[in-house]
């Protein structure tokens, strides 16, 4: 059976309720790991413009998924 609205916005009030971590929060940190390394790769192998433009994207590309979006 679902758990009422009411039950879940209780639950905010009570003390010492852990709340559950996201579906993605290992996902989120491994792709944001892999996608720095790749960038930093690509600056040390000397196309510093393009290593720069990808962490920028990226990172809003991060963010993003982040906030749900």
């Amino acid at each position: 059976m679902a758990e009422d609205d009411f039950r879940r916005w209780e639950r905010e009030f009570e003390p010492g309720t852990p709340e559950k971590e996201g579906p993605g929060g290992r996902g989120l940190m491994l792709v944001a790991a892999v996608t720095a390394a790749g960038c930093a790769l690509l600056m040390a192998l000397g196309d510093v413009r393009l290593g720069a433009v990808g962490l920028a994207i990226a990172s809003v590309i991060l963010l993003l998924w982040r906030i749900g979006f």
